[in-house]
């Protein structure tokens, strides 16, 4: 993949989506755990990047990832550019079952989503990954995984 890619998770020493970025990336970045905090965060993030995954943990996910293609804010769906079933392909190389979804969620992840998608130009993407619970016997699998 060409150009500058940055990799997204939420803060917490046992948030799986923590581990995932720190796994596929040294350099990386974790959001605040609050819809205010986040915002603040988004906003410092370097605004050079050509691809930006973002990755949150869903408690209804056991062994496979969730790819996530809008987000919605105050009535208004925003759409990555990304090709998420070129995503979904890389995944299933690894041995990662993946779905994509064009269903929203309401929660902290559809928030930050939504401001990196614009602040993006819609050159991100949301990815659910099971809680660590269930994210330990993936784990293997991610270590050698490069999106």
């Amino acid at each position: 993949m060409a150009g500058r890619t940055a990799y997204i998770g939420f803060k917490g020493r046992n948030n799986s989506s923590a581990m995932i970025v720190d796994v596929l990336s040294q350099q990386h970045y974790l959001l605040t755990n609050s819809f205010a905090g986040l915002r603040k965060d988004i906003d410092k993030l370097p605004a050079e990047y050509d691809a930006v995954y973002l990755f949150g943990a869903s408690k209804d996910l056991t062994d496979s990832f969730c790819i996530e293609q809008c987000a919605e804010k105050n009535c208004t769906r925003l759409f990555t550019e990304l090709n998420v079933n070129d995503i979904a392909k890389h995944l299933s190389a690894y041995g990662i079952k993946s779905t994509v979804s064009n269903v929203h969620t309401h929660y902290l992840c559809n928030e930050a989503y939504w401001y990196l998608l614009e602040k993006y130009q819609s050159k991100a993407v949301l990815i659910h990954i099971p809680t660590i619970k269930n994210f330990r016997c993936m784990f293997e699998k991610i270590n050698f995984l490069q999106m």
